[in-house]
């Protein structure tokens, strides 16, 4: 080529899917690999309810399943979601504030790229790569992030929000991911509406994550932004690939709050609506689909004995790894993701882990002689030596390194022997360089 003609990228990497290109190769050796690094219920192993196939089937014989939806979405699936929010009794909404996306990481990129690259929303620190990703891209400069902390149960430091809205005159909006990944933290409602009112008091908008909103357990319970926005502007992002599970159906959607309110608010969703009209629409038949499944009989039971099941994992690994030396463990509570952080100065690049098999280990020494983030150096020594796939804690941008894992395995004998393993690899590879 003439020049170089591809763009300059952020550095950042979705390390949640690069690091299945590692366990990939690792495959070729021989070596079996658990994946615990991906949310994706179908891959591993949930079995897809016939009646939920039989609701499908019945769709697909509807010959405008086949056919472009409306911009925002097919009109009788807003309707009903706007019916859903409705009933809760906060904000009302009409279908005219629901648009439809392919998916939620195309709701995510959509909304950061319709902002003026110098108007930032602030993020939980660790955060999903997705909101990362998107939102450093649109400005091209690194986030504004609020901890997690990790010795108050991942709670965000609430103080150190305010301080920081407060003080950067570009942060317009706060994200919030409830039930959060990748920590399973649930928000309390208290601190819920603390968030709403810090908006409200600095004129900021709020963006909630709530894919996961309806799993939660272990007797914590949460509320929806819908319930407690009041009159500040808001986005809610909603979708079908966790919950239903249908993450190949690529359908997701954002419920806009109070854009009547605010005129800047309103030219935002504005923007995200005139890129959406140039993709023409997002895709019908997942989307005729949702009314059916979500008010069916079986659905709130078929669901309920899902979030039964990553209830009993989140106990087994707590259980299994809250004595570990050397880390720090809270109990997921909501979604399907735990976070194992390190404690501070435990990581360096002498650590290692005994691995078998001389292929696999050199393959490992090699994709570790870089000068990487520990906990990834970890991540990669774990994979060789146990096959026990994770996502190191740096990838969701954050200083504290650790790993998130899923609590999608559906054979618990299994998931509790890989916690044990885990539990065991963690001391042999912080002690091998004593």
């Amino acid at each position: 080529m003439k020049f170089d003609i591809a763009k300059s990228g952020s550095g950042l990497t979705y390390e949640i899917r690069n690091i299945v290109k590692v366990a990939d190769e690792l495959i070729k050796n021989g070596r079996e690999v658990y994946f615990e690094n991906i949310g994706d219920p179908v891959i591993k192993g949930e079995k897809i309810p016939e009646w939920m196939k039989g609701i499908i089937k019945e769709v697909v014989d509807d010959d405008l399943s086949f056919a472009y939806s409306p911009t925002k979405g097919v009109l009788s699936t807003r309707q009903f979601l706007a019916e859903q929010v409705n009933k809760k009794g906060g904000v009302q909404i009409t279908a005219d504030d629901i648009i439809f996306f392919n998916g939620l990481g195309d709701a995510i990129a959509r909304s950061y790229s319709s902002m003026r690259v110098d108007a930032r929303v602030i993020m939980p620190e660790p955060t999903y790569s997705t909101h990362l990703l998107a939102e450093v891209l649109h400005a091209s400069f690194p986030p504004n992030t609020y901890k997690m902390n990790p010795y108050n149960n991942w709670h965000p430091d609430m103080n150190e929000l305010e301080r920081k809205v407060k003080s950067h005159n570009s942060i317009v909006g706060i994200l919030v991911i409830n039930p959060d990944n990748p920590t399973g933290f649930v928000y309390p409602e208290e601190t819920l509406r603390r968030i709403v009112e810090i908006a409200k008091k600095y004129d900021l908008f709020l963006i909630f994550d709530e894919i996961y909103n309806n799993m939660t357990y272990n007797g914590q319970k949460t509320l929806s932004l819908c319930e407690i926005i009041g009159d500040v502007p808001g986005i809610s992002m909603k979708g079908i690939s966790k919950e239903c599970p249908w993450p190949g159906a690529r359908c997701g959607w954002i419920e806009v709050y109070n854009a009547d309110k605010d005129s800047a608010f309103k030219r935002l969703i504005d923007a995200i609506l005139n890129q959406k009209m140039a993709e023409v629409c997002s895709t019908t038949l997942p989307q005729m689909a949702i009314p059916k499944l979500m008010s069916h009989p079986e659905y709130e039971k078929y669901l309920h004995e899902r979030v039964v099941h990553y209830e009993k994992l989140s106990n087994i690994a707590y259980n299994v790894l809250k004595d570990v030396p050397y880390t720090i463990v809270n109990r997921t509570n909501g979604a399907f993701y735990m976070t194992v952080a390190f404690n501070e100065a435990v990581l360096n690049n002498k650590q290692f882990l005994k691995i078998d098999d001389e292929s696999v280990r050199k393959f490992v020494e090699k994709i570790t002689t870089e000068n990487i983030e520990y906990d990834k150096r970890f991540v990669y020594y774990l994979l060789g030596a146990t096959g026990i796939c994770v996502v190191p804690l740096t990838s969701f941008f954050t200083h504290l390194p650790g790993f998130r894992m899923t609590l999608l395995e559906k054979d618990v004998e299994k998931f509790e022997a890989n916690m044990k393993r885990l539990a065991k690899a963690i001391v042999e590879y912080v002690e091998s360089a004593k």
